[in-house]
């Protein structure tokens, strides 16, 4: 049978894509990054009420360990950010407490978050050294050029399946129909959960997308609070769709954005394990525990969202896994489907202190380290 109209307009948005992928994709894959530098310096960033101490860093390019401590007394996330992207970040860092993260940076300017999303950022000055010099003269690397094609084509895919999600959501809230809404907002928030590893680099959308009440001065009753987790608020804790109108019609503008964004996304090899490593490192130390859907307690079926994200950008570099070290991908494998194991072992309403909480945190973090331990047996790392 001849193909229908929507299966025309997909083949070419993909032959578009894979177009791009043959030019603007492989100009930015050969600039894959080298090895580790030579020492991890280790830095230490204390996070006050409204500022970081210091404020204003400059290091050589490289890996740097960051130990993050929490003079503040509320629970914060701390982030590197290059302009709007988030390059690395740690959450749920109580007050009183430390935590390390692993930034392997390249030359240039960045920002730092410092508590509060309404507190000033510091700086982060990324001065050029020996290895970064060494990793921009890498040859090109073209087994890489077919993946990044393809998940380009995916992230287009799974960005207007969210977009559609969010209009049929704002469509039923806009009917005031409360169940109706319930439905259509598991569906919306299962498709941004595919896309969230990649979602985690724009900031300034994520926390207008996602952004949790727990960082918010005033929580759930701060104007800032907004996107999906505001509506999730309204639907499941309130039990009622007033209000919810106009927060709905601004997270459709702000899911036509993210498609936007994405489509103009520059990737690098190492972006297809590396931000599932990200995100699962995420979710281990924090999301697992304290969970994804609050006021919803759909924490299986959103976890197993980002499982299914996570899963379908490794799969593409599995077949050069296969290749560079089959053990590697044998783990790999086996480190997803306990993910998924854990994921099916946790009750609707598990609570905190549930042993199936810990047991997913671990899962989890197996997982990132695997991903990681992916990307070093490719070169990437």
């Amino acid at each position: 049978p001849a193909p229908s109209r929507r299966a025309l307009r997909l083949g070419l948005a993909g032959a578009g894509l894979l177009g791009l992928g043959a030019a603007g994709l492989f100009a930015y894959a050969i600039q894959r990054g080298a090895g580790p530098a030579s020492g991890d310096e280790t830095v230490r960033v204390t996070v006050r009420d409204g500022r970081c101490d210091p404020n204003d860093l400059t290091l050589p390019a490289g890996r740097t360990v960051f130990d993050i401590r929490n003079a503040s007394d509320r629970t914060l996330e701390w982030e590197i950010l290059d302009g709007v992207m988030v390059v690395e970040e740690r959450e749920n860092i109580p007050p009183g407490f430390s935590a390390r993260l692993t930034a392997k940076l390249k030359p240039g300017a960045y920002q730092i978050t410092c508590g509060l999303l309404s507190n000033p950022r510091g700086t982060l000055t990324v001065t050029p050294s020996a290895a970064s010099e060494e990793a921009r003269k890498r040859p090109p690397i073209t087994a890489f050029i077919g993946p990044l094609s393809e998940h380009k084509v995916t992230l287009a895919l799974q960005s207007s399946a969210f977009v559609a999600g969010v209009a049929k959501l704002r469509d039923a809230i806009a009917a005031g129909d409360l169940d109706a809404a319930r439905a259509r907002f598991a569906e919306a928030r299962a498709a941004y959960r595919r896309l969230d590893p990649v979602v985690a680099r724009f900031a300034d959308l994520k926390n207008a997308l996602d952004g949790a009440a727990d960082y918010l001065a005033a929580r759930e009753a701060d104007p800032a609070f907004r996107g999906l987790p505001r509506i999730e608020h309204g639907l499941f804790a309130k039990g009622s769709v007033e209000g919810l109108t106009p927060v709905a019609a601004q997270l459709a503008e702000d899911a036509a954005t993210l498609k936007t964004r994405l489509r103009e996304l520059k990737l690098a090899p190492d972006d297809l394990f590396g931000a599932s490593a990200r995100q699962a490192r995420l979710l281990a130390d924090g999301a697992a525990v304290h969970g994804l859907a609050p006021y919803a307690k759909s924490d299986a079926a959103e976890f197993g969202a980002e499982l299914d994200g996570m899963a379908k950008a490794a799969g593409l570099l599995q077949p050069l896994l296969k290749e560079a070290s089959p053990e590697m991908a044998a783990a790999l494998d086996q480190r997803f489907a306990e993910t998924r194991a854990a994921i099916g072992a946790l009750a609707p309403n598990a609570g905190r202190d549930d042993p199936a909480r810990a047991s997913l945190a671990e899962r989890f973090g197996a997982l990132s380290d695997a991903l990681r331990a992916a990307n070093a047996a490719l070169g990437l790392e």
